[in-house]
């Protein structure tokens, strides 16, 4: 079991990932952002996720540099968006995001959303063009790792009909109450890491009955116990926030122990953040 922040899980490649990324969703580029991520580095966060569609790589890249850690103690996860999926369109985007980040190399680079609504009447045939981009830009060394992101079975089962690299990564909206099961049982067959966005249900769940108890008994936020669940169920949480004080609060997950019985009624709670976006019908 990880022990601190900088602690990795290994990926089917072998790589290391730091087994709490900090996230960057709507996080406005510019200071926010920049001030964001360098408070993030120095409260022990050692894993960075942005995306295209965040429009702060810009920012994510600027903090990464100004700050006191090495380049290379920082993975930097970023995603291919919608509107690029395709094979030469893939491959161009890539170049982008390097330049927007100011690095040489992605640690991870992930397809964002699976089904687009530009391709979604060919999905699969894009998306395995999309595929064959990603496992050239890993195979070039532009990126270290290649996933996806909001891929459900079917999704990666059509995908596996011609891929040459297994998905490395599966970054999928997961808290407790809210555990997608079937996603989760399919990527540990095939040894894909499940990261966990949203692990607050983007603070829907904080006031849950559920929770509130549990927080109380460990002297703990309520969004310190879902993170915490977050990691004892496996799974890499990307927690967010622009507020030192909150970004702090949030790594503070590694001194306490969930039980049995309490990870039992987490994982089985009612829903209280809702259930995302399906894939197939996004409207983007």
């Amino acid at each position: 079991m990880v022990k601190k922040l900088s602690d990795t899980y290994e990926l089917n490649n072998g790589l290391k990932i730091p087994c709490v990324g900090f996230g960057t969703w709507q996080t406005p580029d510019g200071e926010v952002a920049v001030n964001a991520v360098k408070s993030a580095i120095e409260c022990g966060y050692r894993h960075i996720d942005t995306a295209a569609v965040y429009g702060n790589e810009e920012s994510v890249g600027k903090a990464v540099r100004a700050g006191t850690v090495s380049r290379d103690d920082i993975f930097i996860t970023t995603k291919l968006w919608n509107d690029e999926h395709g094979y030469e369109a893939a491959l161009k985007a890539c170049d982008v995001s390097l330049e927007r980040l100011g690095v040489d190399i992605i640690d991870l680079y992930l397809i964002h959303w699976p089904n687009p609504i530009k391709f979604r009447g060919s999905f699969e045939r894009t998306n395995a063009e999309t595929w064959q981009a990603m496992e050239e830009l890993y195979q070039a060394g532009k990126v270290k790792a290649i996933g996806v992101s909001n891929y459900l079975p079917h999704h990666l089962e059509s995908l596996l009909k011609t891929a040459r690299i297994m998905p490395m990564v599966n970054q999928i909206r997961l808290f407790p109450g809210y555990t997608q099961k079937e996603t989760v049982s399919y990527c540990r067959e095939k040894n894909i890491l499940i990261e966990a966005y949203s692990p607050l249900g983007t603070g829907k769940l904080l006031d849950a009955p559920e929770l509130v108890p549990i927080a109380e008994k460990y002297s703990k936020s309520p969004a310190r116990i879902c993170l915490r669940w977050s990691l004892q169920m496996g799974f890499l949480p990307l927690p967010k926030s622009v507020t030192a004080s909150r970004i702090k609060e949030n790594a503070d997950i590694f001194d306490f122990t969930l039980s049995p019985a309490e990870m039992d009624i987490l994982t089985n709670m009612p829903n209280h953040g809702g259930d995302g976006m399906n894939p197939d019908e996004a409207p983007f």
